[in-house]
C-alpha cells in the first residue's frame, strides 16, 4: 500500500492558494489553464525519491505480473 494522503493534501493546498484571491474566472478554460500552470510548477518541487520503491515494485511485479512488463 502506498500512502499518498499527505501528497494529495499538499497539491490541494497549493491549488487553493492559486484560486484564493481571485473572485471569479472569465471561463472554465481560464481556470484549467491556471491549474495546468500551477501543477507544472508544483511538480518541479517533487525531487525527493520515493522511499522503499524497489521493495514496492518487486511486490507489484509478483502480484501483478501480467500488468508489469519484465525489463
Amino acid at each position: 500500500m502506498i500512502y499518498t494522503t499527505n501528497a494529495i493534501e499538499s497539491v490541494n493546498m497549493s491549488l487553493r492558494k492559486l484560486t484564493k484571491n481571485r473572485g471569479s474566472f472569465p471561463s472554465d478554460e481560464a481556470l484549467l489553464k491556471l491549474f495546468y500552470l500551477g501543477l507544472r510548477n508544483i511538480s518541479q518541487k517533487w525531487t525527493m525519491p520515493i522511499r522503499d520503491w524497489k521493495a514496492a515494485l518487486t511486490r507489484f511485479t509478483i502480484q501483478f505480473e501480467e500488468r508489469i512488463p519484465q525489463a
